[in-house]
């Protein structure tokens, strides 16, 4: 992959050969940590093309004062013939005028590097977990799933042209409760499908069209077998089915956007392989989760609360309002636990994780932050 240098990563190398003459001729002291230094478009575009704070940095390590060191950096900068003029501005911030030429000389670049212009190997030996779109399998996407689509594979992209090799990963929710309900949805369209008049949808399923098309292959697929069978024999059978089908649609409109995931993860499969209890296991031998009573809901309380003990996460080591549940009275986990635990796999396989999700997520985003913090 070739490393193509902007025009911001050209001025930065020109004046990190600046700040090297100014340490050889001991303005500067050898061991500046010049980690801080950085060159970028000023604030404000009428003072300037480019800006650094090379003097604001290092003006204490060098012990001198922050314009005086400024007016050293600037004249040795002006004696770059694509520099037209080195101002000076606060406390010494030095920005800097460009000749015609230097943005010329740069469209000749663009032209000539096509694709490449801009890229860089800064990432390279970095691995970056990018989760975006993990839409519900529940049923077709809707337009905050597309914003988070275009979003999360727009910086998955920026990534590898970065450097870092990119996993970008989409979270299936095949567990729990709401799969459970598409199951029994499709179990509706299943019976319609076979004949029988099944009337208005009951509340609490999923009303949607979108469901005919799986009803009716089960019924080519499966006959009568399930039309009066106890919920027990089919539920998980249709879960799976129906999920796929899901899948499959969600697939296809992400195809449509020109996007591809490297890894779809499935939380039932996650869940199936005791991931949980392992996320759990090592969580408590780091004393991060203990058994523990919730607070009483703020306000008034619910007369059927009472204190249940909990397993608890210590969040709040990590900025968090307060500890939370990662599993639920009846032993089964919290969205958060289960959240938590897919996380923990992610770290397994990744240096940096990225999570694009809704705004109907924000309440989430502290927890999680806690979570990958302690796992961290």
């Amino acid at each position: 992959m070739p490393q193509t240098a902007t025009l911001y990563a050209a001025f930065a190398a020109k004046l990190d050969a600046v700040l090297e003459t100014l340490t050889g001729e001991g303005v500067l002291p050898s061991d500046a940590n010049r980690s801080a230094v950085t060159v970028e478009p000023p604030r404000d575009a009428s003072h300037g093309d480019l800006s650094t704070n090379a003097a604001m940095v290092l003006a204490k390590q060098a012990k001198a004062n922050p314009r005086a060191l400024a007016e050293q950096i600037a004249a040795q900068l002006l004696q770059d013939p694509l520099v037209a003029q080195a101002d000076i501005a606060g406390p010494g911030f030095i920005n800097l005028r460009l000749e015609p030429l230097a943005w010329l000389n740069e469209i000749q670049a663009i032209a000539g590097l096509g694709a490449d212009y801009g890229r860089s190997a800064m990432g390279a030996g970095s691995t970056v977990n990018v989760e975006y779109v993990s839409a519900n399998p529940t049923g077709p996407m809707h337009m905050g799933h597309c914003r988070g689509a275009v979003v999360g594979d727009a910086l998955a992209s920026l990534l590898e042209y970065a450097g870092h090799k990119v996993i970008r990963e989409y979270y299936v929710n095949d567990a729990g409760a709401q799969v459970q309900v598409l199951a029994r949805s499709v179990h509706m369209r299943y019976r319609e499908a076979l004949g029988e008049d099944i009337g208005e949808i009951p509340e609490g399923l999923y009303p949607g069209a979108y469901l005919v098309p799986t009803g009716h292959r089960l019924a080519t697929h499966y006959g009568s077998r399930f039309l009066n069978a106890p919920e027990a024999e089919w539920l998980d059978l249709f879960r799976t089915e129906a999920v796929v089908d899901m899948m499959a649609m969600i697939r296809a409109d992400l195809a449509l956007l020109g996007i591809a995931h490297d890894v779809f993860s499935s939380e039932a499969e996650l869940q199936a392989a005791g991931k949980p209890e392992a996320a759990e296991q090592w969580l408590r031998q780091h004393d991060l989760v203990y058994d523990g009573m919730l607070e009483a809901p703020k306000g008034k309380t619910p007369e059927d609360w009472e204190p249940v003990e909990l397993p608890l996460f210590r969040s709040t080591r990590f900025g968090d309002d307060q500890d939370r549940p990662i599993r639920k009275s009846d032993g089964n986990w919290t969205y958060f636990g289960a959240d938590l635990a897919y996380h923990f796999q992610k770290e397994e396989k990744a240096d940096a994780l990225v999570d694009i999700w809704g705004a109907d997520h924000a309440g989430t985003v502290k927890r999680i932050k806690a979570a990958v913090a302690a796992l961290t």
